[in-house]
């Protein structure tokens, strides 16, 4: 059901012919480069209009703003001010204005330490404060307008009884500013005297360059109505299409061929960017409860990765021999894997974080030994002996790979009590070896040999070997090791590679 025209949103050139003026100085560009501007012209406020004004800007800060780091709103009743205005960058003691709500002049220092308890506006405050300079809004009189992103003059505040706006967002992405400005003037618009008309205000560049905002700019997408219909799964004519689109507020009309839908998206659509948006539209308006259900002509049956299925068994068994499962952190630090296992990092294949936040997350791990055993260590208050098993994955480079790195998923168990358990290490890689139907065998199956690692005490060390390959080993962990992990008994240890076993 149509119920009444979607308005056409209009920049109109002011009445005396002299637009309002925004000057944008060479050293906004240190810290907040762009700015829009526009006047919303013998505009009348109610209460409620003037709440719902304020709301917006409030709502716009917090999402297409990301809490006015990208864009900051100033409105501005503009019959307190005179143009032409000055967009700078000045040291903030060299800042002195009275802020809105506030009685006497502050310096831009004097304010940040002000707001810096005030529950609303303190969270805004990181933005700017430790710049060497803060960027400011003057008029033609040297009248502070605001001090983006922080707060307006109390000079230029609007009230009810505002006739004339002027509306300034200062950004550092120009393509936002001019959306939220787009977004702003066209709900307001509606209440100027000559509705959905917003007068026309020009920023000029440093360069010397003049750009005229609001843009409130018009364009059109040409769409095929088959395509609609395919990928929603529907059967509606071009006609009902066009008609469910400007239902949406995207004035539509079928084009000349009957087959292509010609579709014009307004300033106020700015979240229409792809043709699958105006899709969407098309399924919103056509309601997807009203959508028939269908099987799809080709389908597939899905199975699970085989090497899931094999983690998800040996989990229930392993499980089952009396072991308790972790899940440890896949990043962890260079201290971890190398440090306090005795290795050189060098050795380790590790892949390594460019940027960490945190000194615990440096590398992805390439063994699961470390999560375990600080599990352990969180956890020695609990009744020994301490039996943990972890199934995951370890990243190890790789330069075969596209990525440059390869997963491995590994089986890690430890037993920490006050004899080594080496028996129980030992019998864990019996049972899991029966399991995986890998008999005691040299040729054909597995078996273990003494080897050396400085993770290991001297001589408790084994390697596991299948099939001719190496694929892990097994020991009691050496006192140095226990200790920088901060445990203070013995512990044995073993982990495999799963893989060779699919």
């Amino acid at each position: 059901m149509k119920l009444i025209e979607a308005p056409r949103y209009k920049r109109i050139p002011p009445a005396n012919g002299e637009p309002q003026r925004l000057i944008i100085t060479e050293e906004t560009a240190e810290i907040r480069p762009h700015a829009v501007a526009a006047v919303l012209r013998n505009i009348k406020f109610t209460a409620e209009r003037y709440e719902s004004f304020i709301d917006l800007q409030d709502k716009l800060h917090q999402n297409i703003c990301r809490k006015r780091s990208l864009v900051a709103i100033g409105t501005h009743d503009l019959d307190t001010i005179t143009g032409p205005f000055t967009y700078r960058a000045r040291p903030p003691s060299q800042i002195k204005f009275k802020p809105l709500n506030q009685t006497k002049e502050f310096t831009a220092s004097e304010l940040m330490d002000l707001y810096r308890t005030d529950s609303h506006l303190r969270h805004y405050l990181h933005i700017i404060e430790k710049e060497p300079v803060y960027p400011v809004i003057y008029d033609s009189n040297g009248v502070v307008l605001s001090m983006p992103p922080i707060i307006n003059g109390n000079h230029s505040k609007i009230s009810v009884n505002t006739r004339n706006v002027f509306i300034e967002c200062t950004a550092t992405d120009l393509t936002k500013a001019k959306i939220v400005l787009d977004i702003l003037v066209t709900m307001f618009s509606k209440y100027c005297e000559k509705p959905f008309t917003v007068e026309g205000a020009e920023v000029i560049y440093p360069s010397g360059k003049i750009c005229l905002y609001p843009e409130l700019a018009y364009r059109k997408e040409v769409l095929k109505a088959n395509v609609i219909n395919k990928q929603l799964g529907i059967s509606e004519t071009p006609a009902s299409l066009a008609k469910l689109l400007t239902r949406m507020y995207l004035k539509s009309r079928v084009m000349e061929d009957g087959k292509q839908i010609e579709i014009e998206i307004p300033p106020t659509r700015a979240d229409v960017i792809h043709a699958c948006d105006i899709v969407e539209d098309a399924a919103i308006a056509y309601g997807y409860n009203n959508i028939q259900m269908t099987i799809p002509k080709t389908y597939t049956i899905a199975n699970q990765l085989l090497l899931n299925k094999l983690t998800e068994l040996l989990r229930q068994d392993l499980a089952a021999a009396g072991f308790t499962e972790a899940f440890t952190f896949a990043l962890c630090s260079v201290e971890d894997i190398a440090d306090k296992l005795d290795m050189p990092i060098s050795t380790t294949q590790a892949v390594h974080i460019a940027n960490p936040k945190t000194a615990e997350f440096q590398v992805v791990r390439t063994t699961l030994l470390p999560g375990l055993l600080k599990t352990a260590a969180s956890n020695k208050k609990m009744p020994l002996p301490l039996k943990l098993f972890e199934i995951s994955d370890i990243v190890v480079k790789d330069s075969t790979k596209d990525v440059g790195a390869r997963n491995q998923r590994h089986l890690c168990a430890v037993y920490y009590s006050k004899n080594p358990g080496f028996e129980v290490i030992h019998g864990l890689l019996d049972r899991t070896m029966q399991l995986l139907g890998v008999c005691l065998d040299k040729e054909l199956g597995y078996y273990i040999k003494a080897s050396k690692d400085p993770r290991f005490f001297p001589g408790r060390c084994a390697e596991v070997t299948s099939r001719g390959q190496s694929v892990g080993k097994l020991g009691v962990l050496h006192p140095d090791v226990i200790t920088k992990f901060e445990l203070t008994m013995p512990c044995s240890t073993l982990e495999i590679n799963i893989e060779p076993f699919l």
